[in-house]
């Protein structure tokens, strides 16, 4: 059974660093590329970073790149976001994914979202 549990959010002021942590279990994490959403209010959920599974390269929403970071560590099955310089416009719920091969084709799996919030 996949189960992806994000912790660490919160409120925080503008300038300010969060670090979200997304626990994976029930699947091969380790050859799994990871990735992190977020959806403000009325808003689209959003792709925020995507870390690969083996060479550990990653990509980044335009508007997050060179503040945020995204991390893994495979000895404990989690993906990291590191997100530092934080604005109002980063609040948003955050959730961790993985889309992972199925017998026919593949499927998206989330966690249950973390909420960050960037006020003064």
């Amino acid at each position: 059974q996949v189960r992806l549990v994000e912790s660490g959010g919160g409120l925080v002021q503008p300038g300010g660093s969060l670090r979200l942590s997304c626990a994976a279990s029930g699947f091969a994490f380790g050859v799994s590329a990871m990735s992190w959403y977020r959806q403000a209010p009325e808003k689209e959920r959003e792709l925020v970073a995507i870390i690969s599974s083996t060479s550990g390269s990653t990509n980044y929403l335009d508007s997050v790149k060179g503040r945020f970071t995204i991390s893994r560590d495979n000895t404990k099955n989690t993906v990291y976001l590191h997100m530092n310089s934080l604005k109002p416009e980063d609040t948003a719920v955050y959730y961790c994914s993985a889309d992972l091969p199925q017998t026919y084709g593949r499927k998206r799996y989330w966690g249950q979202g973390t909420q960050v919030t960037v006020s003064s």
